[in-house]
């Protein structure tokens, strides 16, 4: 079974994009790229990536943990993010270290480590990036005229 969701931006002025979370109530959100390109008056592409691999696998060691009935005072998680350029000397993100602290009882401990064990594989933000996703490129004008890919061409 697929489930499928929607984002839609659209650009307000220079790099800034209103973000709209498709079939929620989810506020909008600005993204803006960092000077000298934009203002910095959002998140980046980049440091949303970031966020959703650290939210991801801190919510899915939540997860196992309240499953687990272990009591949670505080998970803390840190995702620092390396930029590289490539052969092409395109920038590229060569990596993501997430660093997660958790406080939670001593006589818990044996269930924190069981969990440790388990969560990362049901964190599908860092599983699919991981494995790759299949990414599909489509540009049109505002006529509805394909300019990319060419017709006929796959993205």
């Amino acid at each position: 079974m697929e489930n499928t969701f929607e984002v839609t931006l659209e650009r307000l002025d220079g790099y800034r994009f209103h973000t709209e979370f498709g079939g929620t109530e989810l506020p909008p959100l600005v993204v803006d790229e960092p000077p000298p390109l934009g203002a910095g008056s959002g998140p980046n592409p980049s440091r949303l990536l970031a966020t959703a691999i650290g939210s991801c696998l801190s919510a899915s060691l939540l997860f196992c943990l309240e499953k687990s009935r272990v009591m949670v005072r505080s998970i803390r998680t840190q995702v620092v993010g390396t930029m590289r350029r490539n052969e092409q000397k395109r920038l590229r993100i060569a990596g993501l270290a997430v660093a997660m602290v958790v406080d939670v009882d001593s006589d818990d401990a044996a269930r924190l480590l069981r969990c440790t064990e388990l969560f990362e594989d049901y964190c599908v933000v860092t599983a699919s990036v991981r494995q790759g996703i299949d990414v599909t490129v489509s540009v049109s004008d505002t006529a509805g005229t394909q300019l990319f890919p060419p017709p006929g061409v796959e993205s």
